[in-house]
């Protein structure tokens, strides 16, 4: 039976060289890809995906691990984030923490990820000291994606949520609105981290520049849910005169406030404004205004930015760097913190206050 072996020595190359090269990987010379592959032929060999990666010295594979894949920025991020993956001839090892402690310790604080992956992708993952140790004691390169997720050597691609969520106010200001309520993330909410205190302090910075004083009465929690927006929305009507808009900290809040508001025979914007964050794929059919942000984008620069120090050949010397430890590690490290823009939606969700 034919080996590799066999067609790396026919060829003048190194296992990993004829791997990538019968791979289609575009880190092999276009001359050297045309050696290989006349030697596969004339030895009729087959190749073999697991062989091929083993060859040199990595599993092939990136882990990414996240909180909850049925939410629409997760599963629109690990789309674009496999689809990336895919391109370069790397899988994905999909890790969905679904709120369960006992999977996240799995996942993240035992040696479950030991030479099963080359890199790990945490999006907007909130983690704790001893996750931090664990993640350390891999010593694996690795990015995260949204904010909150901050580890040590570790780029970060993300949006300026405090920015987004100035903008989202500014709008329901320059509209006519004074009474503007917002509805973000439940601290205790393992999805919140940071993202729902960043979306707060945008709020309320938004309202101080225009010499509007943020009213605790109209500061409402909830999860980053439909459900949850909704019910939030119920306990805000019921706090007495409602608010002329609201701010919801993501476009899923939103929907499920507007679903609130007309049950309660409160027309959308007529008598309430309401706008979001996300640029969901509802929201255009919902008519939702919202500050759209990148997700797809997101997850394909953090592939990107990843899979950059795991670049397995030169194709001029066909040399192999090492695929694990400090010098791949170093090179992510190396990136600066990406923060991609955001911009403001205008729907029929939001309109002037109604005139008293």
């Amino acid at each position: 039976m034919t080996r590799i072996d066999d067609v790396a020595r026919l060829a003048g190359v190194s296992t990993a060289t004829v791997s990538r090269a019968l791979r289609g990987l575009p880190t092999v010379s276009a001359a050297t890809r045309r050696r290989v592959l006349a030697a596969a032929e004339q030895l009729q060999y087959a190749v073999s995906p697991s062989a091929s990666r083993l060859a040199g010295g990595r599993t092939g594979t990136v882990a990414v691990v996240v909180p909850r894949i049925t939410r629409w920025f997760f599963g629109t991020v690990v789309e674009a984030v496999e689809e990336t993956l895919h391109q370069s001839g790397y899988d994905l090892l999909l890790y969905n923490l679904g709120g369960r402690e006992q999977v996240r310790q799995r996942v993240l604080r035992t040696a479950n990820l030991h030479k099963r992956v080359d890199a790990i992708m945490l999006v907007a993952t909130p983690l704790r000291p001893a996750d931090l140790t664990a993640l350390a004691e891999l010593d694996l390169p690795g990015i995260t994606i949204s904010s909150g997720s901050t580890v040590p050597g570790w780029p970060c691609v993300r949006i300026d949520d405090v920015a987004a969520a100035r903008t989202a106010t500014r709008h329901l200001i320059d509209l006519g609105h004074r009474r503007i309520a917002h509805i973000s993330g439940d601290p205790n909410d393992e999805l919140a981290f940071t993202t729902h205190t960043d979306r707060r302090r945008g709020y309320q910075e938004a309202l101080r520049r225009a010499g509007l004083r943020p009213d605790p009465s109209l500061d409402m929690e909830s999860q980053f849910t439909i459900n949850g927006g909704n019910q939030a929305t119920v306990e805000l009507l019921a706090r007495g005169e409602p608010p002329t808009a609201i701010f919801a900290a993501c476009d899923e809040i939103a929907m499920g406030a507007m679903t609130a508001l007309r049950d309660a025979g409160l027309r959308v914007p007529q008598d309430v404004s309401v706008i979001g964050v996300d640029d969901h794929d509802l929201s255009g059919v919902l008519g939702l205004s919202t500050i759209a942000q990148p997700a797809a984008e997101q997850g394909r620069l953090a592939a990107r930015l990843l899979l950059d120090p795991l670049g397995t050949v030169d194709p001029s010397t066909d040399r192999v760097p090492a695929p694990r430890g400090v010098d791949p590690a170093a090179t992510v490290a190396a990136s600066p913190p990406v923060i991609l823009p955001t911009r403001l939606v205008v729907r029929e969700s939001t309109g002037p206050p109604r005139a008293h």
